[in-house]
């Protein structure tokens, strides 16, 4: 069962609502622990076990890999020594410094470290071979469980391992990553974006253009809210990936940003005011920045001694070196940036409490036919989108054009580099002039006469775009989609901003509404007792005159059959039918509650008839908000999606069968519902007798 860490829900892997289907069973780590430790054994992981699929998922590859615990390896093995640190990372021979890179950034932050590597795990008293790291995956952290068998190579750690001999924790980590990826070699593909938000469930920006006049000025808010940063020189496609330019500096390889700074240098007229970003090759050896404010560099001379160990400044070949912000916007090409969510930066960080991003997270899914609504460029169908209302009301701070800060992130969900039927996704964000005169949610009309104000540059195949936008206060709309039309996909769509925001779903609040005025305008019924219904009833009914579910499955093969092609009733719908009138909980309809529930059924037919193509016996889903709203239903897009996946077809089509039972269902519910919420508060409390009673008899 999923547990609490520092109220943050966490998921044990594969586990039911994890979002991680494993090929083995679930795995929780206390007990499986406890089991070795009474056993007197130790763990080996039947989900990722030591051999070559674990390490190459490309079948030609051989491994010269020996898997081996850490007790195998040292003497004196520790999960972590004297604290975490940026330099217990270091890369092995796996092309995977996107993760590596994370990691270094991880270690900066006490708090996000031990939520990632949990500290009720060692080599102590409890070891038995396994571990476990909390890892972000998709809007979940997942409690993801490893043995302690690494690959090694000469006897020593093949990939990730740390300065010092005897620490585990980076090696032990990667494992833990790499499980949930399929293998250490699907770590080769990847973005330090990605990683980042693994390791702290924040929103990562990828930012390809150096030169925006207030860069530094976003670093610098970044790193005082405690963001991860990383950086990379893109290589030249002509060379390898790895050259190190005679600065220093490696193409093709991410490097992470350690501290962002400004400095007061004393100069013989005044003082001047240099900025300085600290920064980390994941190697940790001496290739290392050549230039200026690098470790032996003679600007270092300008700044007092106390400074110097205030930032840790040290002169080793440890792969850590300083520049000036002008030198890295002229040597490196891309930025990423990785802002924490609030629950993630702890009163204290940097002293820098107060400066939290406010956050909304929000799951959603593209259904086929129903909110799968295609690119922008088809109006006629982009409208069935979801949507989302975003209200901006206070200014950032210091910000002189008195704009909002807004980050926007959509991701798809269950993504993975190696499988091709991904989905391109956008999003597109609409300014709402006049919010309360306008339709929840917004209709075509809207979208042919509004152009978006923000949206990103194009639709990307990845696992999220996202992108920073600087709007005056108001109130949005946020839609997002899929390049291709009738696309299914779940997606999650997160906002960061610099102050507070509110925001919700830009859809209609489920209710019983005015059913659609053909109804109510259509020929009047036979009066009661001359319809072909009612007489067919009292026929099989007898003289109790009262019918089971069995009953009125004859009632209504003999009457709706004829007119609707096709039509079946099955036990579900018939035993569904007959509870929604069985006021006395006999299990059976008296004559009164036929005719009741007669004109319901009635009404639904005419609906159903409204919508059936060429009468063919089936309504294209496509068309079902408009048949509920028809039947009196105004419905949110979430629970239309339900409806569609329960009782729709592969090739999205409902007969009436099945439309008969969104009709009950939707009808039980809302009434039972409004049973307990006689005031209309839209709250209700049930005790859990009370919730399964209601259910299993509907």
């Amino acid at each position: 069962m999923p547990y609490y860490y520092e109220k943050t829900i966490v998921h044990n892997f594969g586990e039911r609502g994890s979002g991680i289907s494993p090929k083995g069973s679930v795995q929780d780590f206390y007990r499986l622990r406890d089991s070795c430790l009474e056993n007197n054994t130790l763990f080996e992981d039947e989900n990722f076990p030591a051999d070559r699929p674990s390490i190459y998922y490309s079948q030609y590859k051989v491994s010269p890999h020996k898997w081996k615990r850490p007790n195998e390896i040292v003497a004196n093995p520790l999960l972590v020594v004297d604290g975490p640190s940026r330099f217990d990372v270091v890369q092995g021979g796996l092309d995977d410094s996107w993760v590596l890179a994370s990691m270094a950034n991880l270690s900066l932050h006490k708090n996000l470290f031990h939520r990632v590597v949990p500290d009720d795990q060692g080599f102590g008293d409890k070891y038995a071979g396994i571990f476990h790291f909390r890892i972000w995956q998709f809007g979940r952290w997942i409690d993801v469980v490893i043995d302690d068998r690494i690959p090694t190579v000469e006897g020593k750690p093949a990939f990730a391992h740390s300065t010092q001999d005897n620490e585990f924790w980076s090696a032990l980590l990667e494992k833990a990553y790499a499980k949930i990826h399929g293998s250490y070699e699907a770590l080769v593909l990847g973005t330090a974006a990605e990683a980042m938000e693994d390791f702290t469930g924040g929103i990562s920006e990828i930012l390809h253009d150096l030169s925006a006049p207030n860069l530094y000025q976003v670093m610098l808010k970044s790193y005082e809210r405690a963001s991860l940063l990383a950086a990379s020189i893109e290589a030249n496609p002509w060379t390898n990936s790895d050259n190190v330019t005679s600065a220093g500096l490696v193409t093709g390889h991410l490097y992470s940003i350690t501290m962002v700074r400004r400095f007061s240098i004393p100069t013989s007229r005044s003082t001047g005011i240099v900025q300085l970003i600290r920064i980390r090759n994941p190697w940790g050896n001496a290739t290392e920045w050549k230039g200026p404010w690098s470790d032996t560099s003679q600007e270092w001379s300008l700044i007092p001694e106390r400074i110097k160990k205030e930032i840790g400044l040290t002169v080793d070949t440890d792969g850590e070196f300083w520049m000036s912000f002008e030198d890295f916007k002229s040597h490196f090409t891309t930025l990423q940036i990785c802002s924490l969510d609030p629950g993630s930066v702890q009163e204290g960080t940097f002293g820098y409490e107060k400066k939290r991003w406010e956050m909304s997270m929000f799951e959603g899914e593209w259904v086929s036919r129903v909110t799968a609504g295609g690119l922008r460029n088809t109006l006629e169908t982009f409208f069935k989108n979801p949507q989302y209302r975003i209200t901006l009301e206070d200014t950032d701070e210091d910000d002189d054009e008195n704009k909002c800060t807004v980050v926007i992130a959509l991701m798809q969900k269950n993504w993975r580099p190696k499988i091709e039927d991904h989905l391109h996704i956008a999003f597109h964000c609409y300014h709402l002039r006049d919010p309360d005169k306008l339709p929840k949610p917004l209709g075509k009309e809207f979208f042919d006469q509004n152009e978006s104000i923000a949206r990103t540059p194009s639709y990307f195949k990845e696992r999220e775009v996202n992108s920073r936008f600087k709007l005056p206060p108001g109130v949005y709309c946020i839609v997002p989609s899929t390049f291709e039309l009738d696309k299914s996909s779940e997606f999650i769509l997160r906002v960061f901003s610099e102050k507070k925001h509110n925001m919700k779903e830009n859809d209609i609040e489920l209710h019983m509404g005015e059913m659609d005025e053909r109804l109510t305008n259509a020929v009047p019924q036979p009066k009661v007792g001359e319809s072909r219904a009612e007489q067919s009833f009292l026929k099989i009914a007898g003289k109790d005159r009262e019918v089971d579910w069995l009953g009125l499955k004859e009632v209504l093969d003999s009457t709706l059959r004829p007119e609707i092609k096709g039509a079946e009733f099955s036990k579900e719908v018939c035993r569904s039918l007959v509870v929604m009138k069985d006021f006395g909980k006999s299990g059976k309809l008296r004559y009164e509650e036929f005719k009741c529930l007669w004109k319901e059924i009635n009404d639904w037919k005419t609906v159903f008839k409204m919508y059936e193509k060429d009468g063919s016996g089936y309504l294209n889903v496509s068309d079902l908000r408009q048949a509920m709203n028809s039947a009196g239903f105004r419905l949110k897009s979430r629970i239309l999606n339900i409806l569609v996946r329960r009782y729709g077809t592969k090739k999205g089509m409902m007969s009436f069968d099945d439309f008969l039972m969104c009709n009950v269902k939707l009808k039980e519910l809302i009434e039972m519902f409004k049973e307990r919420d006689p005031d209309d508060t839209n709250s209700v409390t049930f005790t859990m007798d009370e919730w399964i009673l209601n259910n299993i008899y509907s």
